[in-house]
């Protein structure tokens, strides 16, 4: 497998003379036949800015610095897991690379291959599902129907601008739609997409929302999602803060749609830590719950995610309340190839999952600069296990436990029950 890198110019080619070699964390390794697959539909090839290449003698099996070529990384679509990082050697370790989760890239048997596995079915959320001049006419249409809706208007930008899928998903009527309902935070985490400090090294891909939703806006926008037995309205998104801080918004909505209609889920992307603000939610007749973590362990989840005002240990009462009361709980796992597959990482990780009864992992590529995040978390304690070795682990300590990316509707026999009414319990 040949060794991948650009010009300077940004064009593509394959090494003739390296083998490509990769990043678990920050040790560079080789790259086994089993951790690849063909480049998936939808991912992108980019070049890694004020990077060279690094590449490994077929011979010797040294690692060699392959001076005038820019190291090449993959964007998967979602659904697929990054197991290993490109190889390379930073010019100017100051310059941060954007937000993206950089995958290895390899060529081989005349195409390109990733390191990488399929976690989740990728249908859904294949970019030529929305072609964007549907799109649009569903945006107009839509903003034509509900002219002073704010979120709408949001919606459009983030369908349109951003090209979020999601937020399409509002306009398409179908599937995860969004609700973003909260400009603020209880968390200053390190790699938020929606808000940096200006000092931070890097910007903020998306722009977050700048406004106080009315109860009424959220009403609309949920009744008109809800109306199909598999569709999900979804507070919590990346263009806002942490929705449960709107939970005086949140819970009277919640209780009028569901007083109208008992169609579709209402899920929360949460951070959870603010837990009676999660209680009340809730009880209002929560259906799904997806809480955002990166560590079981506090010195690390407390390097990321900059909590203000919470802990771990809410982060874990919420998700314990959540279940006992009937609703589908998972995690949202942001992925790092040489953390996520340390040893007192994953003893951890089991442990939380188990007192908590999640019952989904959703495994995400975190989008961060890889030397930025390793520095200000602890470094490794135990062995290093692989993403793949990681992975399959999980599989064997939680065998009841679903393994994916995506938010899924519940199995028939955990679906929360509803009482008469269309209200919920």
């Amino acid at each position: 497998m040949q060794l991948v890198y650009a010009d300077t110019k940004g064009r593509v080619y394959d090494h003739p003379e390296l083998f490509a070699v990769a990043r678990n964390g920050d040790m560079l390794t080789e790259i086994l036949e089993e951790e690849l697959l063909p480049l998936p539909e939808g991912a992108q090839l980019v070049s890694l800015p004020d990077t060279v290449a690094v590449g490994m003698d077929p011979d010797t099996g040294e690692m060699i610095r392959a001076d005038g070529c820019t190291a090449v990384g993959a964007l998967l679509p979602q659904g697929f897991t990054r197991l290993l990082l490109p190889g390379y050697i930073k010019v100017d370790k100051q310059k941060k690379f954007p937000l993206f989760g950089y995958t290895a890239v390899v060529w081989k048997d005349d195409q390109f291959w990733v390191a990488a596995r399929k976690s989740d079915e990728p249908h859904k959320w294949n970019p030529l599902h929305f072609p964007m001049d549907e799109l649009s006419r569903r945006v107009e249409k839509t903003l034509a129907m509900f002219p002073d809706n704010r979120i709408f208007q949001h919606l459009s930008h983030c369908a349109l601008e951003y090209e979020c899928l999601t937020a399409s998903n509002n306009f398409f009527h179908r599937w995860e739609g969004s609700l973003p309902v909260s400009f603020a935070c209880n968390a200053g985490c390190y790699g938020c997409i929606s808000e940096q400090p200006e000092d931070s090294g890097f910007p903020a891909p998306q722009t977050r929302m700048n406004f106080r939703p009315t109860e009424d806006e959220l009403v609309e926008v949920m009744l008109h999602h809800l109306q199909t037995p598999e569709s999900i309205i979804s507070f919590g998104q990346g263009c806002e803060g942490e929705p449960s801080t709107m939970a005086s918004l949140i819970i009277p909505a919640m209780r009028r749609v569901r007083q109208q209609t008992d169609m579709g889920y209402i899920n929360i992307n949460t951070n959870a830590g603010l837990t009676d603000h999660i209680k009340g939610i809730v009880d209002a007749g929560l259906d799904l719950m997806r809480i955002s973590i990166i560590s079981a362990i506090d010195e690390h989840y407390n390097a990321y995610y900059r909590p203000r005002g919470y802990t771990l240990e809410n982060v874990a009462r919420s998700a314990e309340y959540a279940a006992a009361n009937g609703v589908y709980t998972s995690i949202n796992y942001l992925c790092f190839p040489g953390v996520f597959d340390r040893e007192e990482e994953m003893e951890a990780m089991i442990s939380f999952i188990r007192r908590t009864g999640i019952k989904l992992i959703q495994l995400r590529n975190l989008n961060i600069d890889p030397d930025s995040y390793l520095e200000m978390i602890p470094p490794a304690r135990g062995e290093v296990f692989g993403m793949k070795q990681a992975i399959e682990i999980y599989q064997q300590e939680l065998p009841d436990v679903v393994i994916g990316s995506f938010t899924h509707v519940p199995p028939e026999g955990q679906r929360r029950r509803r009482a008469s009414g269309s209200r919920p319990l």
